[in-house]
């Protein structure tokens, strides 16, 4: 094994989709080290996909992948505990993991009886964090609650990345300003990619920070069209697509600029509003293609990267110059799903492509 990932700007995400098995997530980054893949970024379900486990499994399987969490709340760990779990990972693996926070679901919030996340709450969170990195001691009262006393057991000094999740226009304009790294969200058209790079580099600006030093992923579905049958392609795009059309579409809607009247069409749709559960969990092929075919919009479907492994490997590789991000997680299928992509993403890459760390967090 190298001492750094061969393709540091290319990610996945572990565990894609709703998987019931989370030891299958050592044998996909054990395959991601093994095809060059750089980063695995790691989203939290209250079910079988914890976090923090999921993060110390990828550690100690690998050697040089970079290692996320994308995201998880600040709102439903003490922050004792969320900053234990972050320093325990960054020196467990050398450096390579990243704490990627961001807003979660509000109804989901309400039901479990924790505050929801506010972008004041996430400043506060991000601010608190990185004091508690830098080993600091102190009482706390601000967005995120009340505090008596936050403090590490041992001194600590920390370099441990913040990264934030970001989909709608307040969302980029806080990254811009608090997050070390930025990840968009899939199923976003290059035009509204190009805008969330603008803005979150504008808002580091006015900041008064250096614009280019956020790291900003893509997060882009990349299906190659020869490694799954047809209702694996299907679930992948249009099941994905509807399930997040279902839980957040007029967040989705508004961030690609698209007709909101659409989306209510979609919505009210007697099929989409009479189906029992998340589309692309249990979409049957029939469903689906019912779907495609017409209830959501063929532009809508076209956010997204397919065709064989040569044309996904090119398609990946003109996202850098057409969108302006500087990484790319190639969401929704795993290492297997992806190797011949990669195979010929190593023919087609520019090879002025910039180094980058093998941490997700850090551009140096």
């Amino acid at each position: 094994m190298s001492s750094a990932p061969e393709f540091p700007e290319l990610g996945f995400y572990g565990l894609a989709g709703h998987s019931d098995n989370p030891g299958d997530l050592i044998v996909e980054v054990t395959r991601a080290e093994d095809i060059g893949l750089g980063s695995v970024f790691l989203s939290e379900r209250f079910n079988y996909k914890d976090a923090a486990v999921l993060s110390g499994m990828a550690t100690a399987a690998t050697s040089t992948l970079g290692i996320a969490t994308a995201a998880t709340n600040h709102n439903t760990r003490h922050p004792l505990v969320t900053m234990t779990m972050a320093s325990t990972l960054h020196r467990a693996s050398g450096g390579r993991f990243c704490l990627g926070l961001g807003r979660g679901f509000a109804p989901l919030f309400d039901m479990m009886g924790v505050p929801r996340i506010t972008n004041a709450a996430l400043t506060d969170a991000f601010d608190v964090f990185r004091r508690l990195f830098a080993g600091e001691q102190f009482g706390h009262d601000g967005p995120i609650g009340s505090y008596p006393f936050l403090f590490p057991l041992s001194p600590l000094d920390e370099k441990i990345p913040l990264l934030m999740v970001a989909i709608g226009p307040k969302s980029m304009a806080l990254a811009g300003k608090i997050a070390d790294a930025v990840v968009l969200h899939t199923f976003m058209s290059d035009e509204a990619v190009v805008r969330s790079v603008a803005a979150i580099r504008r808002s580091a600006e006015q900041a008064g920070r250096d614009p280019a030093a956020v790291r900003i992923w893509a997060c882009t579905a990349v299906i190659d069209e020869n490694a799954m049958d047809e209702q694996t392609r299907l679930r992948k795009t249009v099941g994905r697509l509807a399930t997040y059309l279902q839980g957040y579409g007029d967040t989705l809607v508004e961030a690609n600029g698209w007709d909101p009247a659409l989306l209510q069409n979609f919505k009210e749709d007697p099929f989409v509003a009479g189906f029992s559960g998340a589309f692309d969990a249990v979409g049957a092929t029939a469903d689906l293609e019912r779907l495609a075919d017409g209830l959501i919009p063929a532009e809508w479907l076209a956010a997204h990267v397919t065709g064989d492994a040569r044309s996904c490997a090119e398609q990946v590789r003109d996202q850098f110059g057409a969108t302006g991000v500087d990484s790319i997680i190639m969401h929704g299928v795993n290492p297997d799903q992806l190797a011949n992509v990669i195979g010929q993403y190593r023919s087609v890459r520019s090879p002025d492509r910039p180094t980058l760390p093998a941490n997700p967090g850090w551009m140096v």
